[in-house]
């Protein structure tokens, strides 16, 4: 059995990948019936409002909450989680080890996914406890690559994820909204803008896949031609230090709800 404790918009789209892959037994824990009743419809899971009754039901049980509230939610479940139960977390900023601690239990996992989960196109980064068979890591693997790519990294590299691929989606798609304002500005209606801008954004990832940001820049870049004309507005606005300040404003943040969660807990790599 898979077991929620949330029943949000990310545990919405980790349940659809896990049903694209034909996995039956999942059970949600989540406090609003009517999201409940959504999740029932739409998926066929079993939804409750009792976090013990997911907890203790559970062989792999995923923690879909904001890192604020979480030390409440461990330490409403702790007593009704079995021995070989796993839990992953994916609350940002909260380490193995404060799970360990409140917890007792020793196979633990960290994930950060992030909203393209969606549309199963995640990609979502793994650290592991220090103890954990193959076995375990290979099913908590299976488990999220069901909704797009996974990628397993230690622990102390897991705030700097989150800033770069866990907030990523929104400085993409803010930048993907200054680009279509951009058009409307010069004239096209907004329907046509936004095509033009979201197809460019799906191509130029495409593309990205198979050679570096830079090859494809100079690709792009005629001398004296548009994109040239362009890309000078953006060095004169130093637009990359905004960007690389962006990443460092949400990778602090992250290292800042591992202290506000109440403990002092430094994060260690996995060996």
């Amino acid at each position: 059995m898979i077991g929620f404790i949330g029943g949000g918009n990310m545990a919405g789209a980790l349940i659809k990948g896990l049903i694209s892959t034909g996995v039956k037994d999942i059970i949600v824990s989540e406090p609003d019936t009517s999201r409940c009743n959504y999740l029932i419809k739409e998926f066929g899971v079993i939804a409750v409002s009792d976090n013990k009754k997911a907890a203790s039901t559970s062989d792999i049980l995923i923690l879909a909450v904001k890192p604020q509230i979480i030390k409440g939610i461990l330490d409403e479940i702790k007593g009704s989680l079995n021995d070989n139960t796993i839990i992953v977390s994916i609350a940002a900023g909260i380490t193995l080890s404060l799970l360990k601690k409140k917890l007792m239990k020793q196979k633990i996992v960290r994930i950060m996914p992030n909203t393209p989960a969606l549309v199963l196109e995640a990609m979502s980064v793994i650290s592991f406890s220090e103890g954990m068979s193959i076995i375990d890591q290979n099913e908590v693997i299976k488990l999220f690559k069901s909704a797009g790519k996974v990628l397993v990294l230690p622990e102390n590299q897991m705030n700097a994820v989150t800033a770069l691929s866990g907030s990523g989606p929104a400085f993409i798609a803010y930048f993907t909204q200054a680009m279509i304002q951009g058009g409307i500005t010069q004239g096209l209606d907004e329907q046509s803008a936004k095509t033009l801008a979201i197809q460019t954004l799906i191509g130029t990832a495409k593309l990205l896949e198979e050679t570096s940001p830079w090859a494809l820049i100079k690709q792009v870049t005629s001398p004296g031609g548009t994109t040239e004309a362009g890309l000078k507005v953006l060095n004169a606005r130093h637009a990359d230090d905004i960007i690389r300040e962006t990443i460092l404003a949400a990778k602090s943040r992250g290292d800042e709800l591992g202290e506000d969660s109440g403990y002092q807990v430094i994060a260690k790599p996995i060996k």
